[in-house]
């Protein structure tokens, strides 16, 4: 990805709560705008609560997390070494997995009935796979930027490192929509891996600590999750070494996260549904 120069209280979650959260996501030498003299409520930020650790390959430079039918299914980055691959949870082994055209950065990926639809950084091509097998069954083209991507119950949703998500027709990847996401209003750029939770979108911001989660009408940052205590932990030296892997359990209600090159997925507390009557 695109390597800024970001300040130092980047590593925390303060950039979130001191001031607009795309501010620290800008190039050093492009001034960020002052922040409104009216700007929304601040959303609500929850730390990390980790429930269980899962072993991770730390070879895979992460881009793309999903979970089905009690396994991971991951796409990893790099021009050269980009794959898409299928992993036991319980012990990290990756169980099968496909290279992609070495001359790709491999990004994003989602599930869609039964294929994977994956796409690439830069080349404005994504591909389609069977997902019992990872065999491949097609391609499509997109304009810009493959960055992160998941699945609501009608559309595909695709970051391009923007403040804009766009939500593409899984049929033909044509564009329906798109939505620009604001953290108190302000746009906020480099949105990455995207996870759809309980009607709403979740979001890594590259090299942040912290996920966002993002009303899927409005686009407004509903909350922020500091991951910021995971990160510590993981204590990587590598500063591409940064959060970005989401995937959630629909059936156990369970929220795992991770991090490129990180030995560890990390599953999160998640809270329950409201009551219905």
């Amino acid at each position: 990805m695109r390597r800024y120069r970001f300040a130092k209280i980047m590593s925390g979650v303060a950039a979130l709560v001191a001031a607009p959260l795309f501010a620290y996501s800008l190039p050093a030498q492009q001034a960020a705008p002052a922040p409104s003299t009216a700007a929304p409520a601040r959303p609500p930020t929850l730390r990390a609560e980790v429930l269980a650790r899962l072993p991770h390959d730390t070879n895979a430079f992460t881009e793309g997390l999903f979970f089905r039918d009690d396994k991971f299914f991951e796409s990893t980055g790099q021009i050269g070494i980009s794959d898409i691959r299928e992993v036991d949870p319980a012990t990290g082994k990756v169980l099968h997995r496909v290279a992609i055209d070495p001359s790709l950065f491999g990004e994003g990926i989602t599930d869609w009935k039964d294929q994977i639809l994956s796409v690439t950084w830069k080349s404005g091509k994504g591909f389609r796979w069977k997902r019992d097998s990872l065999k491949p069954v097609g391609s499509f083209r997109y304009p810009g930027q493959g960055w992160g991507m998941t699945s609501s119950p009608d559309s595909i949703i695709l970051s391009d490192g923007t403040p804009q998500l766009r939500f593409i027709d899984p049929k033909d990847f044509s564009e329906k929509r798109r939505l620009t996401v604001t953290f108190r209003g302000d746009p906020i750029n480099n949105l990455n891996e995207l996870e759809w939770v309980d009607g709403t979108i979740l979001a890594n911001v590259w090299r942040v600590n912290a996920i966002i989660q993002i009303d899927p009408k409005s686009g407004a940052v509903m909350k922020v999750i500091d991951l910021d205590p995971l990160a510590r932990e993981i204590h990587a030296t590598d500063p591409d070494s940064v959060p970005n892997g989401i995937a959630w359990d629909a059936k156990r209600r369970r929220l795992f996260v991770t991090g490129k090159n990180w030995p560890t997925i990390f599953q999160i507390a998640w809270p329950a549904p409201p009551a219905t009557n």
